[in-house]
């Protein structure tokens, strides 16, 4: 045989195996084929592609499959404007639905002006790795160390740091996420629905006593509150006072009132919090010393 049969014989066979292979794909193709609503990325494309999880979804790809199915409402992205989740309401011929907005809250109001460190720490500037060092240097082990992760972190740059070194949390920003609450070494942050207004900006465990000598605007555990809330709304656990919605969720701001320390307060608005009357004034700005230095 010569190379020109043998180099035609070899085409034929290739060319045979093209179609063939061709054809099993085609069958598997039909027989495999999972039909996917072009409406999941019409709604993709309305959203807002950042990826960040408020909706409870893995990501917007998610979300707009689940929006589709009928599984959850478009109110569920709270990262999407209202006009966008309308336009997916429209597009889908459901209602937008309302959801109530959540926003992250930090449970400590002990910024360098009226919490006392043990030490200073020097190293990267990282609250995880201060956390690694003995804490981070907080004669409260349970307070904010200040050094911004939450920050650094969000997406939608809802926090900034304050000039204590307290990060605030802009409601308008906040799209409950949850990024700080997972970066949080503390685990300051939980999400919170804004009709929560009374809160306790404090996670110390400590008797009262060692709690205030840490820092100034410690929850003492002192009970006040709870005799001044509504019947169950706030009950006290390992020395700090703790509020149950469940339980009761009609909070009244006189909760406030007597808290000697202003650990636990308010929210007039959702990025205002108000302490009580009998909460000690602090007009100090510079940093507390080192104790012991």
């Amino acid at each position: 045989m010569n190379d020109v049969s043998s180099l035609a014989i070899a085409g034929a066979f290739m060319a045979g195996l093209g179609v063939l292979l061709a054809f099993m794909l085609s069958v598997a193709r039909k027989k495999f084929y999972v039909f996917e609503d072009p409406r999941i990325g019409e709604v993709e494309d309305l959203l807002p592609k950042s990826n960040c999880g408020a909706c409870g979804q893995a990501g917007c790809r998610a979300f707009a499959e689940k929006v589709v199915e009928g599984a959850v409402i478009p109110a569920q992205c709270t990262v999407s404007s209202e006009p966008q989740r309308k336009r997916i309401a429209n597009l889908l011929g459901v209602d937008a639905g309302v959801i109530e907005k959540k926003v992250a809250r930090l449970a400590c109001g002990g910024g360098r002006h009226v919490a006392f460190l043990r030490a200073r720490y020097a190293g990267l500037k990282s609250c995880r790795a201060a956390a690694v060092v003995g804490g981070g240097g907080k004669e409260c082990a349970w307070g904010c160390l200040g050094l911004g992760d939450c920050q650094v972190v969000c997406p939608f740059d809802a926090i900034e740091l304050d000039l204590h070194g307290l990060p605030k949390v802009d409601a308008n920003k906040c799209t409950a996420c949850g990024d700080c609450v997972e970066v949080c070494p503390k685990m300051l942050f939980s999400i919170q629905p804004l009709s929560h207004k009374l809160w306790v900006a404090c996670r110390n465990h400590a008797d009262g006593d060692t709690a205030e000598a840490a820092c100034e605007v410690a929850c003492t555990a002192c009970g006040k509150c709870v005799a001044d809330a509504p019947a169950g709304l706030i009950e006290l656990s390992n020395n700090l006072a703790t509020i149950d919605y469940a339980a009761n969720g009609k909070a009244a701001r006189d909760a406030i009132d007597r808290c000697a320390t202003g650990a636990i307060v308010w929210f007039e608005n959702p990025n205002v919090s108000a302490k009580g009357a009998a909460a000690k004034k602090i007009l100090r700005n510079e940093p507390l010393p080192v104790l012991n230095s």
